[in-house]
């Protein structure tokens, strides 16, 4: 039987607004990283080589802005004529909900402390897993986890019908949402979450067994520096 290897891409850095915990911020890769997302390519490309891996047809990115872009880039790099991009919103990060989506932090904590309905936020709001605010849209960083292991459940199983050599199939999301599927797909132990972060645009190679079971067989986490504080 073939192996399925998916690459899990945290897209490259980008114009990113101070103190602001909505991963849904609108804004394009910086400088560095669109030359990340180029050089990204040159990683691929040395992967496939070395482990003689077919790419699948088609490479996975979140709508937002700049993950898409990274999933552009990269496409337009390893320059591979059938090779198709789509966007998904199913991978997009963590979302605060509508009504906070892009205020800061001290922004958000006003808007609560001035409705009588809801209690002081917790300390560890925006890294708790667990915790989601109270608003329309809003979720909880294990709840998009699990989306994002859905996603990746869903389509690399469906490879399983027609991929008849070992293949490599690129996902380029955001850190948070990556690692939280890495738990759900039981990659990562729950404490180890917030020890970890992503490289941007440095692959973390999971492979899906023919049990169902995924294993981690290549590229590293970030080892993080401060474990309160959750970022894209």
């Amino acid at each position: 039987m073939s192996r399925l290897v998916a690459a899990l891409i945290r897209h490259g850095d980008y114009h990113q607004l101070k103190d602001t915990p909505s991963a849904y911020q609108p804004f394009p890769l910086n400088k560095n990283g669109e030359q990340q997302s180029r050089q990204l390519a040159t990683k691929i490309t040395n992967v496939l080589a070395e482990q003689q891996w077919t790419l699948a047809e088609q490479i996975d990115s979140s709508n937002l802005l700049r993950a898409y872009q990274t999933a552009a880039l990269l496409k337009q790099q390893l320059t591979l004529p059938n090779l198709k991009h789509c966007g998904f919103d199913v991978l997009a990060e963590r979302s605060v909900g509508a009504s906070c989506a892009n205020l800061t932090n001290t922004q958000i904590m006003d808007v609560l402390r001035q409705d009588p309905r809801y209690p002081e936020l917790p300390e560890d709001w925006k890294s708790n897993s667990y915790f989601s605010l109270p608003f329309e849209g809003a979720e909880s960083l294990l709840d998009a986890g699990k989306r994002v292991a859905t996603h990746l459940n869903l389509s690399m199983s469906a490879m399983r019908f027609f991929c008849k050599q070992d293949t490599l199939k690129v996902f380029v999301g955001h850190g948070a949402a990556f690692r939280h599927a890495a738990h759900h797909l039981g990659i990562l132990e729950f404490d180890d979450i917030a020890k970890l972060s992503m490289y941007h645009c440095e692959p973390v190679y999971l492979e899906l067994l023919p049990n169902n079971r995924w294993q981690h067989i290549a590229g590293g986490w970030k080892v993080r520096e401060k474990q309160n504080q959750y970022t894209d």
